[in-house]
């Protein structure tokens, strides 16, 4: 019996909080890899984020060869024009995984944002295709994103740099490193002033899977969920930008793998419930 409502070709997306693992383990790359319906995926690794693309492609390629890619594609754009060159189109179209290294999330949206170069993604993301990204390359994958704001003190108005992502993922902010440079500050003054978002901070080599209203939690790291949806008041409206915020019954999770979230209920999911949720999910859209 087709239970159907509508086909869902979207392809897996993936945000990862960065320093993840890339030796023989490689536990959250050989997960990425495993998303792909290829038997060798084809990998396009985009160092646009990062200062030392040699260094940091030589290092996925080797990870990813290690793992069972069938080839590893370097999609070097470091500017403009190169977002608009058919030679990495091309090799963005011909990839099964598009991974996103780490890097300044700033110079992925200056040089990738209104491009053709991003338009093929969200299309091979529409067709299939997984969309990966660690460190900047996961914060930029939400609607509005996180680009600067001080770990230590970020807890004032205006404190925390905001700007738009690329809108593969609604109704979240992502924050990156999050357990090891203590970024809780962060996410609670964003979710004082943005409540409707849920915060999800990803410690190093920790990921989520985005799936639907579900988030999936996996690799050996923390995922750290900061829900502002229930705050029962803040003082934000009244301040001035650099005064100190307070807000009252923000909610906080920890993840880790084999947890997961739905954004539907707002609440965490155990193991067996959220096998249970995936499965009806992909059941309605079979």
């Amino acid at each position: 019996m087709n239970m159907s409502r509508k086909v869902d070709t979207t392809g897996p997306l993936i945000a990862i909080g960065g320093a993840e693992d890339k030796t023989s383990r490689a536990s959250i790359l050989r997960n990425v890899l495993s998303l792909s319906p290829a038997d060798q995926p084809v990998v396009g690794v985009i160092t646009t984020a990062s200062s030392i693309p040699d260094d940091v492609f030589g290092g996925y390629k080797e990870a990813f060869d290690g793992i069972g890619a069938g080839e590893v594609l370097d999609i070097r754009i470091r500017e403009r024009k190169d977002a608009n060159a058919s030679k990495y189109i091309e090799m963005i179209e011909r990839s099964d995984v598009i991974f996103i290294s780490g890097g300044d999330q700033m110079r992925l949206t200056n040089i990738l944002g209104a491009s053709p170069a991003l338009e093929m993604m969200r299309r091979r993301h529409e067709e299939g295709a997984t969309i990966a990204g660690t460190s900047a390359g996961a914060a930029c994958q939400s609607g509005t994103m996180v680009y600067g704001g001080p770990a230590d003190d970020s807890l004032r108005k205006g404190a925390v740099k905001m700007s738009a992502g690329f809108g593969f993922v609604d109704g979240v902010i992502i924050d990156t490193h999050f357990l090891e440079r203590g970024r809780f500050s962060r996410l609670m003054e964003v979710g004082a002033t943005n409540p409707e978002y849920l915060g999800v901070g990803l410690g190093e080599d920790a990921a989520v899977q985005f799936e639907g209203d579900l988030i999936r939690a996996f690799g050996p790291g923390h995922v750290i969920l900061v829900d502002s949806s229930q705050i029962t008041g803040s003082n934000v409206f009244d301040l001035a930008d650099g005064e100190a915020v307070s807000v009252h019954n923000v909610i906080m999770h920890a993840l880790v793998h084999g947890y997961g979230y739905s954004l539907t209920d707002r609440r965490v999911l155990g193991p067996e419930e959220l096998r249970a949720k995936s499965l009806e999910q992909r059941i309605e859209y079979t």
